[in-house]
């Protein structure tokens, strides 16, 4: 279970996706998909949570890792680049961006 606190030493990265309401559904399962077969196997994975929007047009992908290096290596993995055609393939764009949790409330 995620936990955002900012005193955390975890890795915290955010992925948006703009995808359509037509292949919404479809990005979503092949993301759980990806978590349940692989990402969540990945050394150093905490815990990851997916979120839509109603309009069904954006998924926000919130993950924590122990280390940045361990989000590096399971990103650059072929089995994760292969995953990645497949989600870019489903959307518009999606971009991960490591963060830092400034403040929590």
């Amino acid at each position: 279970m995620p936990q955002i606190e900012s005193d955390s030493t975890v890795q915290t990265v955010i992925t948006t996706f703009e995808t359509s309401p037509g292949a919404c559904q479809d990005l979503l399962d092949a993301l759980r998909q990806a978590y349940a077969e692989f990402i969540s196997q990945q050394p150093g994975f905490v815990a990851a949570g997916l979120h839509v929007n109603d309009a069904q047009t954006r998924i926000a992908n919130y993950s924590q890792w122990r280390r940045r290096e361990d989000f590096m290596d399971m990103l650059r993995s072929d089995e994760m680049r292969a995953r990645n055609r497949r989600f870019a393939e489903l959307c518009h764009r999606f971009e991960p961006v490591m963060y830092d949790v400034a403040a929590v409330f």
